[in-house]
Formats: structure tokens, C-alpha cells, sequence
């Protein structure tokens, strides 16, 4: 039994995976409860899912967070037996923190990728549980990049992941090594007067 957590095309391609496993989805926990026109919203009612605020997330026995903006609290985690599983568009511990493949992009880097990690109360800190690498072509902008490698490869590891789980698969729980971590801060959206 899952509660996902998130938003957007991500997470309604999650869901619609997760369903199509035959994986109870519990309840959905999208991260602007109001906005109806959500696709991951608009999926979740097409297929009978409760849509739940953060103060109402039922006990489950794993979370999924695809494309989740927001922080989950411990006491939420905690009502979600094995944890909270999450997806970050970089290879972990680099490039914590919301702007990480525009990061990836501005450092002129060849190589990126994606993690999934248990959420724990840092910022993508968590344990590793599974990672995955692409190239990034010399014309990428940060668009390009997450449409045509990260985004798909964030639903393929998470969908691997949960998997891996609901035919007794042990977590792996791979520590980060806070020696090459690096986090970076959101870009600031420039205003014209």
C-alpha cells in the first residue's frame, strides 16, 4: 500500500505505472492541494484515489515522492512503514538542493543523473537506494536534459525501486558520502520592471 507524494507529469506517469503493477495507491498527496487541474490530480480522481493533505496522509506501508516540491515532516514519513522514497535529478550526493540540473548545466558537466533516496530531515541527504547516469550533449539546456534523460529515468528507478520492494527486495540503504556532497541554491527568477 503506497501514498504518493508530488506533482505534475512525473508523478501522474508514477501513478499510472504504479496502477498498472496492480499496487494499491492508497491516497495521493499533492503538493498544491488546490490546484485542480494537476495532472497527477486529475489521474488520482479518474481512478478513484483519495487526494489527501499533508495532515491527513493514512498509514501505508511505503511513500513514493515524484516530483515533490516540498519537505515531508518525520511524522509523516513515519506513518509510512518502510519510509518515503524520493527521486532527485543528480547523481548524490551532488547537487543537492532544488536547481540541480540547471547546476548540472552551468558547471559544464558531461555526466549527471538521477538518484532515489529515502527521505530523511536534510535536504536530499538521505540513503541511496538506487542511481543511474546519462550523458549531457554540449548543446543541453537544463529543459532538454530533464525531458529526454532525467524525467523518464526518475520514473524508470522509481518504478525498479518499488518493485524491487513488493517482491521482498531488502532496501540497499547506501550512505552518502558527505565528502564529495555539494549543494547548491535555487536560481533566483530574474523580475523586469
Amino acid at each position: 500500500k503506497i501514498v504518493l507524494f508530488g506533482q505534475k507529469w512525473l508523478a501522474k506517469e508514477v501513478l499510472s505505472k504504479l496502477l498498472d503493477l496492480n499496487i494499491e495507491v492508497v491516497a495521493i498527496c499533492p503538493d498544491n492541494l488546490s490546484n485542480v487541474e494537476d495532472t497527477l490530480v486529475k489521474c488520482a480522481i479518474d481512478n478513484n484515489i483519495p487526494i489527501v493533505s499533508i495532515d491527513n496522509v493514512p498509514q501505508c506501508e511505503l511513500g513514493v515522492a515524484a516530483y515533490c516540491q516540498r519537505y515531508i515532516p518525520k511524522e509523516i514519513r513515519d506513518k509510512c512503514g518502510l519510509g518515503v522514497l524520493a527521486y532527485h535529478p543528480s547523481l548524490l550526493p551532488r547537487h543537492r538542493g532544488r536547481d540541480a540540473v540547471r547546476w548540472a548545466i552551468v558547471m559544464r558537466e558531461s555526466i549527471t543523473g538521477g538518484t532515489v533516496y529515502w527521505m530523511d530531515d536534510g535536504a536530499d541527504t538521505g540513503y541511496i537506494e538506487a542511481q543511474d547516469f546519462c550523458h549531457v550533449r554540449i548543446d543541453d539546456t537544463p529543459q532538454s536534459l530533464w525531458h529526454r534523460e532525467l524525467a523518464p529515468m526518475g520514473i524508470r528507478l522509481l518504478i525498479e525501486t518499488v518493485k524491487h520492494l513488493a517482491t521482498g527486495g531488502k532496501p540497499k540503504h547506501i550512505p552518502q558520502d558527505e565528502y564529495v556532497a555539494s549543494w547548491e541554491p535555487a536560481f533566483k527568477r530574474l523580475k523586469l520592471s
